[in-house]
């Protein structure tokens, strides 16, 4: 579900070489060992792209885009519903639009996911694309109207009085892709939804600790309220980037409640078999490192925010293989 972000290390002295041999992959030695890994490492990294708010390329880093790893036959609807999913997203977050412009885009979604249901095909390229998606999976309506009902949250609600709240935002923000997800699997079961959800609502948690500083330039605090106040923590130490004791403490004990979450879905990854399991632990593991950056920082994200880089997908690969 990874990051966007982080810059790639230096290999020019050995793409030159690389460059020279017919075939790299069998170069002499490490050579042939590092574009190996090179190539095994861009291709997951292409196939899961970041870390969704659990969807968008850039914006929804736990959204697996027609990855490489899932069959082929699910890429076009997972690749339909990241689009509607981002094309909505575009118009609750993006631009300078003001709440009611941004509203009146969000209903004019609806209708569209109106028309589907009515069985009619939107003439909107996107929603188009989704009502063959639908069809063709029989795919529940009421997971996309969750997903709208989120972002119109995201338009007029800037903060959160304790977790159960925000624990409801990801209900509609985050669980219904998990959700698809599991449709498109031939997987729905309420056991396997519970472990999902917790795994998606955990993925946003995550995506929260670690976007604090952006989000608040958006004017938003996900931190619930009532856990500020019980550590002492106020809007001036997001406003200031203040990290003290009293910050630490709170970063703490969020990320470790959403580390607690994670690990409770995390069976769901290694119950689903194939390419599609490999694709959900490969998502568990990305949520699993960030969140150890973020404990290792302590939170401290205003001046450097946690995200994967290439050292990272190898190794996420070799823990997903030994769940």
């Amino acid at each position: 579900m990874f990051h966007r972000g982080g810059s790639r290390p230096s290999l020019s002295r050995t793409a030159k070489r690389l460059r020279r041999a017919d075939r790299p992959e069998d170069g002499p030695g490490h050579i042939g060992r590092e574009y190996r890994l090179q190539r095994k490492t861009r291709r997951i990294k292409n196939a899961l792209h970041g870390f969704p708010k659990l969807m968008p390329v850039d914006h929804y880093e736990n959204f697996p885009v027609a990855s490489l790893l899932l069959p082929e036959r699910l890429r076009e609807p997972v690749t339909a519903i990241y689009w509607f999913a981002r094309t909505a997203d575009d118009i609750a977050d993006e631009g300078d639009a003001d709440p009611p412009t941004r509203l009146a885009g969000l209903e004019r979604c609806r209708t569209h996911l109106r028309a589907i249901e009515a069985g009619e095909t939107p003439a909107d390229p996107v929603f188009e694309r989704l009502a063959r998606a639908v069809r063709a999976h029989e795919l529940p309506l009421a997971h996309f109207h969750d997903l709208l009902d989120a972002f119109s949250q995201d338009v007029v609600k800037k903060r959160y009085s304790d977790f159960d709240e925000l624990l409801g935002y990801c209900r509609r923000s985050a669980n219904p892709v998990g959700r698809l997800m599991l449709h498109l699997y031939d997987a729905a079961s309420e056991e396997n939804f519970r472990q999902s959800d917790a795994i998606c609502s955990a993925l946003q948690l995550i995506n929260f600790w670690q976007d604090v500083a952006i989000d608040y330039r958006k004017g938003r605090i996900y931190i619930p309220q009532e856990d500020m106040r019980r550590f002492g923590v106020t809007e001036a130490h997001i406003r200031d980037g203040i990290a003290d004791a009293a910050w630490r403490a709170l970063m703490r004990f969020e990320i470790e409640r959403a580390r607690a979450m994670l690990e409770s879905g995390a069976p769901l990854a290694r119950a689903l078999p194939g390419r599609i399991g490999l694709e959900l632990r490969m998502i568990v593991q990305g949520g699993r490192r960030v969140a150890e950056k973020l404990a290792a920082s302590e939170g401290c994200v205003f001046e450097h925010r946690p995200v994967l880089k290439l050292p990272d997908w190898p190794l996420m690969l070799w823990r997903a293989l030994r769940m």
